[in-house]
């Protein structure tokens, strides 16, 4: 599907106003991709945290339809907007663009999303994600992610739907080993991934309750 700038659509403000805007020197987008926001001490973390509440809750559905049909810096946004309001209508158009891949970047923000919704229906799309790329050994799209975001909700579910892919020297093993330059890393373990998801919803979580 092409990309369709959003103000051929008659939404030529969104970008602005919502994946652009700055906060501490950086635009909005770059902060998520960042992550450094989760941590507490981070300074402007309050400013950058009320203003992505605020805006989850009043964006519309065209708006976010519209950054969804654009570029990664938009689906990455509209990703996380979309998982803090939990606005699980999005399920199927965020599966969808998870297991295209077609842009970097984005594909963390909709796992994060599909953890935010917590379903069977979102652990079945993030599992068909790994069924079709884990055995994709010569590249690194968004297998890390989709990995912590299903162990995330197997132990919110109490299911095993990632057992399949952490066997000893089964899928996620082989996948590692087929990087080199992943071999070394210790942040590319199982446990690691389901923490950076953990930190996510919990994040989303407490801010959501304010």
């Amino acid at each position: 599907m092409p990309f369709r700038q959003p103000r051929e659509i008659g939404h030529g403000h969104v970008v602005e106003s919502y994946v652009t805007r700055m906060y501490a020197g950086l635009p909005r987008y770059l902060v998520l991709n960042g992550g450094r926001f989760l941590s507490p001490r981070r300074r402007h973390t309050t400013r950058f945290t009320r203003h992505l509440i605020d805006d989850a809750a009043a964006i519309t559905d065209e708006e976010l339809e519209a950054l969804l049909g654009y570029e990664w810096r938009s689906r990455l946004t509209a990703a996380w907007l979309i998982g803090v309001d939990r606005r699980e209508r999005f399920r199927a158009r965020i599966g969808d663009l998870l297991l295209a891949s077609e842009v970097c970047y984005s594909g963390g923000a909709y796992c994060f999303a599909l953890a935010r919704f917590g379903t069977h229906a979102d652990a079945e799309i993030l599992a068909a994600y790994l069924d079709r790329y884990l055995p994709r050994t010569d590249l690194r799209y968004d297998q890390p992610a989709a990995l912590g975001a299903l162990l995330h909700l197997d132990a919110r579910l109490g299911t095993h739907h990632a057992d399949r892919f952490t066997e000893p020297d089964g899928r996620w093993d082989r996948w590692v080993q087929a990087l080199a330059h992943l071999q070394d890393s210790p942040s590319f373990t199982p446990a690691d991934q389901r923490r950076l998801t953990d930190l996510q919803c919990t994040y989303a979580n407490g801010w959501s309750r304010r």
